[in-house]
């Protein structure tokens, strides 16, 4: 698999933004954890967030809120790594300046991405943008590396953690039950059947109280 070049003079052409279910492309990356290869994650799911700049009052509340729920990704077999155009000195500073601030030692790698390489390759930013400032985007990858969901929000909002959680174990669930999730759904709500695709079975499934293209199935 070909690799990001994500040194000083990477610039990639012009390419569409990724969409669900593209194989993520992979790179490899100084993080604050060290080198990082995207396919090192291969065998769990990943979060992958990008964020606008480093000392920020957002991005600063977002990652004071992803690492007080880091175990709670953990204990679905997710990680989680986040990306911005700041350099490493950067990240570092910042980090050490949340934890002496809050408390609160962020556990997972942030990516450096000076010459927006890995934010072109994903479709975080155009090709032809001298910089990131507005970039908000999120993208659940999979086990595969198969990239399953994709959020984008503007610079001065922030995301919801417990979505995030929320989204990542409705896929995990939908996978593994085969089935899907309904509005709103949490753990332990009920699913929903796959609706017929032909008229026969539309007329077989017509059975019963519940309409033949919404059926609850208990997780």
């Amino acid at each position: 698999m070909e690799t990001i070049d994500t040194g000083p003079a990477a610039y990639p052409p012009a390419m569409r933004a990724l969409r669900i279910n593209d194989t993520a492309p992979d790179f490899s990356a100084r993080t604050t954890q060290g080198e990082k290869r995207l396919s090192d994650y291969r065998g769990r799911w990943l979060v992958l967030f990008s964020h606008p700049a480093d000392f920020t009052p957002v991005c600063t509340s977002e990652f004071v809120a992803l690492a007080r729920q880091s175990d709670a990704f953990a204990a679905i077999d997710c990680d989680l790594m986040a990306l911005s155009v700041d350099s490493l000195y950067s990240h570092l500073a910042w980090l050490k300046d949340i934890y002496r601030r809050f408390g609160v030692k962020v556990p997972f790698p942030i990516i450096e991405d000076p010459s927006m390489a890995i934010g072109h390759a994903f479709g975080m930013v155009d090709a032809g943008s001298s910089d990131s400032a507005t970039v908000r985007a999120t993208f659940v990858i999979d086990p595969e590396g198969v990239v399953r969901a994709i959020s984008w929000y503007p610079m001065n909002i922030g995301r919801s953690v417990d979505e995030l959680l929320r989204l990542v174990t409705a896929l995990q669930t939908s996978d593994r039950e085969a089935a899907s999730t309904p509005a709103g759904w949490m753990p332990g709500d009920a699913l929903l059947e796959p609706a017929a695709t032909t008229l026969d079975a539309a007329i077989a499934d017509g059975e019963g109280d519940a309409p033949w293209y919404y059926r609850e199935r208990r997780a």
